[in-house]
């Protein structure tokens, strides 16, 4: 992939494809693209210089093109492809693409059921801040290191390793991380044998000469490590393994403790993001930094200034007293982890959860872990389903009101909402000063946190 390109990507407005796009084109490839909706990624895109058309059309694809690249999203008789067939040109599914970049660099995979996003960010942060420079391509955006995606001038490539179509066995890395293994999209899995055989497979992909750092306290995690050929090391907040964070305590949520390896502190650090789940993300991102010959102060420097992904415990603003924030929280424990450091780094007087089902599929086969999630907050308000991927019979088979009535049985407080309007009307009315608001979703659930501070007037 060293000589000059020309790729046309088919849905270019996603995370990951505008990710890949950017870092194609910085590295001097010819990127043009299209997808169904203006957006600010769009935008972003275009003033790179990317050539982007609103609406899938046959007359899209240059004729020289080298690769249509294809987000999952994209159905079989799409104009584009059928036309890239008639062409003779190849296409590549996102994955494909994204595998073919790591193969030219020296690649770190970071996956997982949850954490992916922030542990991906954080570590691209920590490996610029070490003067690496290194190249990534992360599914949200990263404010610290300009975005989702950079093409750095060093022999790394940082990506966020997706498990859905088993996308991520496209990489070729030398590095890896698994952080954790749990039920999830189950409407490509059968089960969570399978998504357990995936992950093996994953922790194969290093070799002989790579590592891997794993979660010592997951047990889905723990049945696959065993027979690897990359050197493999385990990380633990509260027990025993090769990096520990000893002498733990929380101070308003955010995690104080001393970075362990083998037993040596490597240093006293205090988090920039609250919540235990990221007390063990900084491991594994300690060690991913460590084993790249970063030096320990370094490292602690970056765990200890990194703030975030966007939409990850989002502070949004307050209005009318009432604090506002975002997450992008869509699987149970996600929402239950989250829920709690909230609550710890802001002791709010009511905890409002907005919460946006995202797929009708994951939705049902995970409803009564849905419906205890939640206890941690005071107030539930729910809108549909969002629809994405389902088919038409999955949508029947389940719906938000059903999911109110699961979290009021299991001692919740959830009422099902039809829309954002009917939503934003019901918090006008009853959210007061000192009550928090966090919207919660992988859809566009954002939109309603952005109304509020608009309606109801940001505090200075």
């Amino acid at each position: 992939m060293a000589e000059a390109m020309k790729y046309h990507f088919v849905g270019i407005g996603g995370c990951g494809m505008s990710g890949l796009a950017m870092v194609f084109h910085q590295h001097g490839h010819s990127v043009s693209g299209s997808d169904m909706h203006s957006s600010d990624v769009i935008d972003m895109l275009g003033r790179r210089n990317i050539q982007v058309s609103i609406g899938h059309s046959s007359e899209s694809v240059p004729q020289d093109c080298d690769f249509v690249i294809i987000s999952a999203a994209i159905p079989a008789d799409n104009p584009e492809l059928v036309r890239a067939r008639e062409l003779n040109i190849p296409i590549l599914k996102y994955a494909e693409a994204l595998g073919q970049l790591s193969g030219t660099l020296k690649t770190v995979a970071i996956a997982g059921t949850h954490g992916k996003s922030t542990t991906s960010g954080w570590t691209a942060y920590a490996f610029r801040n070490a003067g690496l420079d290194p190249s990534f391509v992360i599914g949200a955006s990263v404010h610290q290191i300009g975005g989702g995606s950079g093409a750095g001038k060093g022999p790394y490539l940082v990506v966020e390793s997706c498990e859905y179509d088993r996308s991520f066995l496209k990489l070729k890395p030398q590095m890896a991380a698994i952080l954790n293994i749990e039920a999830d999209h189950l409407d490509y899995y059968k089960d969570i044998d399978e998504i357990r055989s995936a992950f093996s497979d994953f922790a194969r992909l290093p070799g002989e000469n790579g590592y891997l750092i794993v979660n010592a306290e997951d047990s889905n995690v723990m049945k696959i490590v065993d027979n690897l050929k990359a050197r493999c090391e385990f990380f633990s907040v509260g027990g025993k393994a090769h990096w520990q964070a000893l002498n733990l305590v929380f101070e308003s949520g955010y995690g104080v403790f001393d970075l362990s390896y083998k037993g040596e502190s490597l240093g006293r650090v205090k988090l920039g993001l609250p919540g235990e789940f990221n007390v063990a993300n900084s491991l594994a991102v300690a060690a991913l930094c460590y084993n790249s010959g970063i030096d320990p102060q370094s490292i602690c420097q970056s765990l200890e200034n990194y703030v975030g992904v966007g939409r990850r415990m989002c502070y949004k603003g307050k209005a009318r007293g009432i604090t506002v924030m975002d997450d992008y929280a869509h699987h149970p424990t996600e929402i239950r982890v989250t829920l709690d450091a909230i609550r710890a780094a802001y002791n709010p007087a009511r905890l409002w959860c907005v919460f946006q089902p995202h797929q009708h599929s994951r939705t049902r086969f995970l409803l009564d872990e849905f419906a205890v999630c939640f206890g941690r907050a005071d107030k539930v308000l729910l809108p549909d389903i969002y629809f994405v991927r389902d088919s038409q019979q999955l949508r029947r088979e389940v719906s938000a009101a059903q999911l109110a009535d699961k979290i009021n049985a299991a001692g919740g407080s959830a009422e099902y909402l039809i829309d954002f309007e009917t939503i934003i009307n019901r918090l006008d009315k009853e959210a007061m000063p000192g009550d928090l608001v966090v919207t919660m979703g992988a859809g566009d659930i954002w939109e309603v946190a952005d109304e509020i501070i608009c309606r109801f007037g940001k505090d200075n």
